[in-house]
């Protein structure tokens, strides 16, 4: 499973890439203007130093103003993703900038309906907000399941890219379920790599490494 940084924070996904988990990266008007900064600069900025695929959404509704505001986007850098919100407008555009062969992400995604028009239409990614589904009592994972499902069946290229992410629980249960991406904020992903155990073993090998009196 890919890792998509979900984030405008350039710090914190500068601070990541040692890792070797920063496969991508997703932003979106909100966080966008959470960074108080001008959006096209942090696009390119985020592009300039990420090999994946940035999401960059489009703020026209229409169909005509999607597929323009589209274009200018994926002008910004080679690296550019269009998002488009999952509305009918947004699945025309989709459809017209994917037969251009631009990278398209289809966001906003809550149910396997939607996801089948997506990959009609071309999209490269489509992302279920898993979290935003828990919200209101169901089980966000459960719709990654379906589309898992759906997808396999038709034999879709689209990728399922698991967003709205907020908890380990969702990063494991989507990698089980075979979510092709998930993008999710930074200390969640640092936070898989914690276990109250892991802590516990390594402090016990340091105090028995210390007694012992050596050096590496």
């Amino acid at each position: 499973m890919k890792f998509f940084i979900d984030t405008a924070d350039t710090d914190a996904i500068r601070d990541l890439i040692p890792s070797g988990f920063v496969d991508g990266v997703t932003t979106n008007p909100s966080l966008i203007a959470k960074s108080g900064r001008d959006f096209k600069e942090v696009v390119q900025e985020i592009c300039a130093f990420v090999d994946g695929p940035v999401s960059a959404e489009v703020t026209a509704l229409d169909t005509k103003g999607m597929i323009e505001e589209g274009k200018r986007v994926a002008g910004w850098a080679d690296n550019v993703c269009v998002k488009l919100p999952l509305t009918w407008a947004g699945l025309e555009a989709c459809n017209a900038l994917s037969a251009q062969s631009i990278s398209t992400n289809v966001t906003l995604c809550f149910s396997a309906n939607q996801a089948l028009l997506a990959a009609k239409a071309g999209a490269t990614f489509i992302s279920p907000f898993i979290g935003r589904l828990d919200d209101i009592g169901e089980d966000g994972c459960d719709l990654i399941a379906e589309i898992r499902i759906l997808y396999d069946n038709y034999g879709f290229d689209t990728e399922i890219l698991a967003a709205s992410i907020r908890s380990l629980e969702h990063m494991e249960n989507c990698a089980l379920i075979g979510a092709d991406v998930a993008t999710a904020p930074p200390n969640v992903i640092r936070d898989m790599a914690n276990h109250e155990l892991t802590d516990k073993g390594l402090a016990a090998f340091m105090a028995d490494w210390a007694q012992s009196g050596q050096n590496i």
